[in-house]
């Protein structure tokens, strides 16, 4: 530290009173009066890419990229007339680069001094933001796609059964062909509808699942339906642990991801430069559906195609959206759809040749 040192007035309890500051996903330190750092949670030592043991006891400003400017920072918390102060600061991280977060500091009640840090990376703050509003965009798009699928069921069963009614009354072929395209119809939209509802409507079977089985089911479906021209390479976290969930909603939710992507590749596949990862990476103490999880499973699928258009990336997971003439719009909506229903979620990064679909799911 190049200033004075800072001096609080209020007490540190000593460090095991902190354990449960561990179930957090926010990263915390607890520093003592003389800013020194006393306690380091789990998520601080994933933020900061440094152990508990090396962060005891090191002075708490120079973890940041500007010490002076966290010093005051402090001393304002500290100061009786304000216990927390807000703050953007960019952290130091030894083996990786800097991270802009979101400093919350308070000063801890009792006797003596010390501070309580809580740290958000913006980037983080920025991902919850987005899976809430995804959440509530879900959850609205569930009980209208319930609502409309049960309304359009009725008159659309009378459709039909009156096109079957009238198609006996014809003595023409060529009259009969326009009742055969009414029916044809009437079908293909009651399929429609049975695709909207799928979700709602199967039981779901919750048991222990490997996600690279689930991975290497995906891969050989989508290299049997695209034999020419498309490479998908293996990322695989070799030491990631079972989880529990409906298998088969999981596949089909990969699955739909997976099929989406390699279509988007129409263009590379003709020329065989089409290429889809597969990754899979064991991420802890993330934030999932509103809920601190201390273990998931990440599948990343990856392509090098076109990319998402502009227009479509807030409403890609909308039913009926898709980036194709040819499309249905279910595929990725679906995909959400069965991802939440197993506690996940789902979110996307894309730009021209590289787009990249993310699925969560927690595993303790």
């Amino acid at each position: 530290m190049t200033a004075a040192p800072l001096v609080f007035t209020r007490a540190v309890p000593p460090a095991p009173e902190y354990a449960g500051l561990d179930l957090l996903a926010t990263a915390v330190l607890v520093l003592d009066r003389d800013g020194r750092i006393r306690y380091a949670n789990q998520a601080a030592e994933v933020l900061l890419d440094m152990s508990r043991r090396h962060l005891v006891g090191q002075p708490a400003p120079r973890l940041f990229s500007d010490e002076h400017q966290f010093e005051r920072l402090a001393l304002s918390a500290s100061a009786g007339d304000a216990s927390q102060v807000h703050h953007v600061a960019e952290l130091r991280r030894p083996l990786r680069e800097p991270v802009a977060v979101q400093v919350l500091v308070s000063a801890i009640e009792g006797d003596g001094g010390g501070l309580l840090l809580e740290m958000l990376a913006i980037e983080e703050q920025l991902r919850v933001n987005r899976e809430d509003r995804q959440l509530g965009l879900s959850e609205a798009n569930r009980l209208l796609l319930r609502n409309l699928a049960h309304e359009i069921r009725n008159p659309l069963g009378g459709i039909r059964g009156a096109a079957q009614l009238l198609e006996r009354e014809l003595a023409h072929g060529e009259q009969r062909e326009f009742t055969r395209v009414i029916i044809a119809e009437a079908d293909r939209l009651q399929s429609l509808v049975d695709r909207l509802l799928a979700p709602h409507r199967a039981p779901r079977v919750v048991a222990e699942f490997s996600v690279h089985e689930i991975c290497e089911r995906v891969r050989a479906v989508i290299l049997a339906e695209f034999p020419q021209g498309l490479e998908i390479v293996r990322d695989y976290d070799a030491s990631m642990p079972s989880g529990r969930g409906d298998k088969e909603q999981l596949i089909q939710a990969l699955l739909n991801v997976v099929r989406n992507a390699a279509q988007a590749l129409g263009e590379r596949r003709a020329t065989g430069s089409a290429q889809i990862v597969l990754r899979t990476r064991v991420a802890r103490h993330v934030h999932i559906a509103r809920r601190h999880v201390r273990l998931a499973a990440e599948i990343a699928v990856i392509d090098n195609g076109p990319g998402v258009r502009e227009d479509l990336k807030d409403r890609i997971f909308f039913p009926l959206v898709s980036g194709r003439d040819d499309g249905t719009g279910l595929g990725l909506t679906l995909a959400q759809a069965f991802v939440l229903a197993n506690d996940g979620n789902i979110e996307f990064d894309s730009k021209p040749g590289r787009t990249t679909f993310r699925i969560l799911l927690p595993l303790a």
